[in-house]
């Protein structure tokens, strides 16, 4: 029973196995067949079987159908075999057909084989056509590249490159042409590159040879400029009564108009030849040059080569030639160069964008700025010449108010300009003190003659003097002062106008520049003038009446001060009222000259005392007196009487003092004379003899040969020589000792160790000239007590040391 229902449950599989096989592709029909033998034991067998029992099924339909269709098979054959014949004659009746359509289309095939031909070849030229059609604009603008290189259009030649690129080389770069032209381009950019700069090289060679013409026909516009502007205020002051009168001179209105008349003159004919800086430079290798490095994209390298080229090109014009300093010439090449550099950077940052630029021409400026400063106070101390030096102060002015134009800030190079003014000074200083030098070595010391009127109002004219009581003298007459006076306050007059001519254009106050003026004029009142009067007055060859003379110049000078300040006043139109309006040091530069006059008149008058003294020729041992003055004394005294005729032009103080301080001084000689150590013996004869020459100095003193002592003031000069000659003529020693030191004391002006010295010097003649006086009793008595005398008086010196 288990095996019957084992059988039974596989006959169903293996059908199932037999039907994949059946609808089942012979390559995929190995799974199934292994499933065959996967099963249970002899199933093969039993699949074996059943698979033989399938195919006698299959055989048994087969043999079916081919007996259902046996009898149609005989049919069908036997059909075609009667369709053979017909067949045939139609296999003939075709192939003879086939062989004249053959022979017929042999020409058609021909001539179709032309037109296909011909057809290709159309097909090709179209194409080529169109293919030269997007290759001839290429080669066209190939040719305008080439054709713009040959006549220098860089510019229009990277503009065409950049179409041949963007637009035409797309189109046609499958060619080899195209290829070649492609790889060219980079080249012909370097060569545009290479030349434009090459041409900038070129530029910026001949802007540095033409910068003094640029910067000259600049400064020459800014001047005219200038000058038209100053006419126009000139005649402005002219219409509203600014007219300013100098030295009562009146500038008149008909010349003014004909200065305003030529200045438009000028001015009409300077527009007409006005030149601008595209005038006198190409600016076009510039403009070509940004604009290629600006299209290769390169712009930044072109920029900092431009500006490094420039930067170098200013420091070669900023520095100056060595010699610069010796005319003025040199000093305008030097700021032509410089105004021609910074006018073409100036016209540079105005039509280029980005190329120069606000801060870096600033920059620049500031540099340069400092270097000139720098070079023109180097070498403006070289320029010992005034007028150089103001021609160099207007150069430097028209040289910033040129720049300044231009917008570059100028207020340091004015500045300058007052150190300068200062060096200007000191040169006018220096040439004014050749001036008065001049003047003083040719002045003769006397007062000016004149013979008639005309002599007069020259003078007065000249020189502010004012003297009703010289116009009423009759002619011929004199002015008090001597020649070098007028000439002296001209000078300072000329001096005053020199200096103002420096303080023009610096654009200053009038109150500005008033006290520059006066500031420069007291300089030159109390340095130079004062300077050359001390010279003057301590040389060897002025003797006295030349001395009296300066001094009395000197007083005119001085009086002459309050009207250099009005002088000043109507230049600057700043009234004297002024707060803080500096004054005129003029008095007291006179009054010092004239007080170093004075002393040295009192020093000469001394020194001619000393000379008429060293012509003394006392006999010291002589016994008795000749009876009369010394010869010397005599001609001393016949002098000083002639000076002081000549000082009574002084005034009154001046003379007197020297008359004091030549008596004095007359009176110190003569005592040193008789208590020089060299004299060993003074006999009582001598002291006679010198007794009698003092006398007469005393009898000049009171014979008052200078107005204004009163009493026997100038005879006090002499009373020490007196109490001490009139001790030893009386032979009153009892009375000295007795009152010495008594306010009342007869001699009270004797000094004990004078009259010690003196005394000793009679002591020893005494001996000398008595040797056997020893032997008389008065000789003898007097020799004691001459002896007791010298005693008390060597213990009154004692006594006078030991206080002391």
């Amino acid at each position: 029973m288990a095996e019957s229902s084992e059988g039974l449950g596989t006959v169903p599989e293996h059908e199932r196995i037999l039907q994949e096989i059946e609808s089942t592709d012979t390559a995929c029909v190995g799974p199934t067949l292994r499933s065959v033998y996967d099963d249970q034991p002899n199933a093969h067998k039993k699949f074996m079987e059943k698979l033989d029992a399938c195919i006698r099924n299959h055989d048994k339909e087969i043999e079916k159908m081919c007996n259902f269709h046996h009898q149609g098979f005989v049919d069908a054959i036997t059909e075609l075999l009667k369709v053979r014949t017909d067949a045939e004659k139609l296999k003939v009746q075709v192939t003879d057909t086939n062989r004249r359509f053959q022979d017929a289309g042999k020409e058609v095939i021909g001539h179709t084989e032309d037109i296909i031909r011909c057809r290709i070849q159309q097909r090709n030229i179209t194409t080529v056509v169109e293919k030269l059609q997007l290759c001839l604009p290429v080669l066209e603008m190939y040719s305008k590249l080439k054709e713009q290189m040959s006549t220098k259009r860089y510019y229009s030649a990277l503009k065409t490159m950049e179409q041949l690129e963007n637009v035409y080389f797309p189109r046609v770069s499958q060619y080899r042409f195209c290829q070649l032209m492609i790889e060219n381009l980079p080249k012909l950019r370097e060569d545009i590159k290479e030349i434009s700069m090459s041409d900038l090289k070129d530029f910026l060679e001949s802007i540095r040879k033409h910068s003094d013409k640029i910067g000259e026909t600049a400064m020459k516009q800014a001047q005219h400029q200038k000058t038209f502007s100053v006419s126009l205020q000139k005649q402005n002051n002219v219409k509203f009564g600014k007219n300013r009168y100098i030295n009562h001179d009146r500038i008149p209105e008909e010349r003014n108009e004909v200065v305003l008349k030529q200045a438009l003159e000028e001015e009409d004919e300077n527009e007409e030849e006005v030149l601008t800086v595209q005038d006198l430079v190409d600016f076009s290798p510039v403009y070509r040059c940004l604009h290629i490095y600006s299209v290769l994209g390169d712009e930044e390298t072109f920029e900092n080569y431009y500006r490094k080229q420039r930067k170098k090109q200013a420091r070669l014009v900023l520095q100056p030639q060595s010699s610069m300093h010796e005319t003025v010439d040199g000093y305008r090449r030097y700021f032509t160069q410089i105004v021609g550099f910074f006018v073409v950077e100036d016209h540079i940052l105005h039509v280029t964008q980005g190329l120069v630029t606000r801060a870096y021409t600033d920059e620049l400026w500031n540099m340069a700025l400092s270097k000139i400063i720098a070079v023109l106070r180097a070498h403006s101390s070289y320029c010992a010449d005034p007028d150089l030096v103001l021609e160099l102060k207007n150069l430097i002015v028209i040289f910033a108010d040129t720049l300044q134009g231009y917008g570059f800030p100028v207020n340091r190079l004015f500045d300058l300009l007052f150190e300068i003014r200062d060096q200007y000074n000191e040169t006018l200083l220096k040439k004014w003190t050749g001036v008065f030098r001049d003047i003083f070595e040719e002045d003769n010391y006397s007062p000016i003659p004149i013979v008639n009127e005309e002599e007069y109002k020259s003078v007065i004219s000249k020189f502010p003097f004012q003297d009703p009581d010289l116009e009423k003298q009759p002619f011929p007459k004199k002015f008090p002062m001597s020649q070098s006076v007028p000439h002296i306050y001209i000078q300072v007059k000329e001096f005053i106008y020199a200096s103002l001519k420096f303080s023009e254009s610096l654009h200053r106050s009038s109150t500005e520049i008033d006290d520059m003026l006066r500031k420069s004029t007291n300089l030159l009142l109390t340095r130079t003038l004062s300077g050359c009067l001390l010279n003057l007055i301590r040389k060897p060859h002025i003797g006295l009446t030349e001395l009296v003379q300066i001094i009395i110049n000197t007083t005119h000078l001085e009086q002459a001060c309050k009207y250099l300040e009005d002088f000043i006043t109507n230049i600057t139109n700043i009234s004297q009222e002024t707060v803080h309006t500096t004054r005129l040091y003029g008095l007291s530069t006179f009054k010092d000259a004239r007080h170093a006059a004075e002393g040295e008149i009192y020093t000469k008058l001394n020194q001619k005392i000393d000379e008429f003294v060293q012509l003394a020729d006392y006999d010291w041992t002589m016994s008795e007196p000749d009876g009369r003055a010394s010869g010397y004394l005599m001609d001393l005294i016949n002098f000083l009487r002639s000076i002081f005729q000549v000082f009574t032009h002084l005034p009154g103080k001046v003379a007197q003092t020297a008359c004091m301080s030549a008596c004095q001084h007359l009176s110190t000689s003569l005592m040193r004379m008789l208590l020089d150590s060299e004299l060993k013996q003074i006999s009582m004869g001598a002291v006679q003899q010198f007794n009698l020459d003092v006398i007469q100095c005393e009898l000049f003193a009171s014979s008052e040969p200078v107005p204004g002592f009163q009493g026997d003031t100038l005879q006090l000069a002499f009373i020490d020589l007196r109490q001490l000659l009139d001790l030893f003529m009386v032979w009153d020693w009892s009375t000295y000792l007795a009152d010495y030191g008594q306010p009342a004391s007869k001699y009270l002006r004797v000094n004990p160790n004078t009259a010690l010295i003196l005394l000793e010097k009679m002591k020893d003649t005494s001996k000398k000239n008595n040797i056997f006086a020893q032997f008389r009793k008065n000789d003898r008595d007097k020799q004691k007590l001459i002896e007791t005398v010298v005693k008390q008086l060597r213990s009154l010196v004692n006594g006078m040391s030991q206080h002391t």
